[in-house]
């Protein structure tokens, strides 16, 4: 493996408003949900996939990481062939479904090219969505992150974004109009109207956030502009999104693309950094070199991580989904990570 990149200075960013938040702990939790094995999935709905793939399934390993209340798994099939297989159903999340069909058409559209694994079949039966894919011979990042594996992914997603700018005609939406990242604005407008539960959410936001909640709204109206680009980006990139392997054609192979949309060619990095840091907040250095290198704007980049630092932020102070009982402390980690590392990078608010 060639030798790790030497981190450089950050770009140069106003003076930081406060003293830097403490790093996050190395105990973060992991992105890790409740999975379902490939047992659990309905007799009708397993007999329908294997008619398509024309051989049984004699043994299916269940993989940890991701959220999803599915299945996922490694699948050998009785003619020795071997899928990576992803199911859900209707219940206990009744949005999921929705979230694998949309991955199915992605994934099937993106350019040959690109280091995705290649969808062998997908099919619907009785509510239920099934996906199967080529399987990978890789690993996922070691969490914590080390800094050889976050050199090796961050050229990776250099050479991504090249590969995906343009965007190729998918139907991916643009992120600058993603609706979610006006979090700031919605809770203050809230709070303001004296609403209990805008209440109840800014009390147990980290301090600094909470005294700011006008400042942060402000730098969030920027969101447009600050995300404003031509790449197709990944948007979800996390360790458990990522598979490190062996084949020097494609080194790092990126799963699960139902987020996808278009936008900066460096957003995937600082989306991806606070799952980084909140368990190797030392990294820091290494990922703004990295921005740095690529010409990622100070104000740009400060602006997306106001913007993230909202969505995980309030969305971890709701009730966990159906189906997703560790999805809010991941969130809440992710969130504070968000913050500490605006502060100590990019001039906070």
């Amino acid at each position: 493996m060639p030798p790790e990149p030497q981190p450089a200075a950050p770009l140069a960013a106003p003076p930081l408003a406060a003293p830097p938040l403490a790093v996050p702990p190395p105990s973060a939790p992991a992105a890790t949900g409740v999975r379902l094995p490939w047992e659990g999935v309905p007799a009708p709905v397993r007999t329908r996939a294997e008619e398509r793939w024309g051989a049984a399934v004699v043994s299916a390993v269940t993989q940890s990481g991701g959220f999803s209340p599915g299945v996922a798994a490694r699948v050998q099939l009785s003619d020795s062939r071997r899928l990576f297989v992803k199911a859900v159903g209707p219940e206990p999340n009744p949005r999921s479904p929705g979230f694998h069909r949309r991955e199915a058409t992605l994934t099937a559209a993106l350019p040959a090219s690109v280091p995705v694994p290649r969808l062998v079949d997908s099919l619907e039966v009785a509510g239920w969505v099934v996906l199967a894919y080529e399987e990978i011979a890789g690993r996922q990042p070691r969490e914590p992150w080390s800094a050889r594996d976050l050199a090796r992914v961050l050229r990776a997603t250099e050479a991504l974004a090249e590969r995906l700018t343009p965007a190729p005609p998918i139907g991916a939406p643009s992120l600058a109009e993603d609706a979610g990242f006006r979090r700031w604005r919605l809770l203050l407008e809230a709070y303001e109207a004296g609403e209990a539960e805008a209440a109840a959410t800014v009390a147990v936001l980290p301090a600094w956030a909470g005294d700011r909640l006008a400042a942060l709204a402000e730098r969030e109206a920027g969101w447009p502009e600050a995300v404003a680009g031509a790449t197709l980006l990944h948007c979800d990139l996390r360790a458990d999104n990522l598979l490190l392997t062996r084949d020097p054609g494609r080194p790092v192979v990126f799963v699960d693309w139902p987020h996808a949309a278009t936008g900066a060619a460096w957003f995937d990095v600082v989306g991806m950094g606070p799952s980084v840091l909140m368990g190797a907040p030392g990294l820091r250095p290494l990922l703004d070199a990295h921005l740095t290198a690529r010409g990622a704007d100070p104000t740009a980049v400060a602006t997306v991580l106001v913007g993230l630092a909202g969505l995980f932020l309030t969305d971890a102070a709701r009730p966990a989904p159906p189906g997703l009982p560790t999805l809010r402390p991941f969130q809440r980690a992710q969130g504070e990570a968000a913050l500490a590392w605006l502060r100590a990078s990019w001039g906070g608010v």
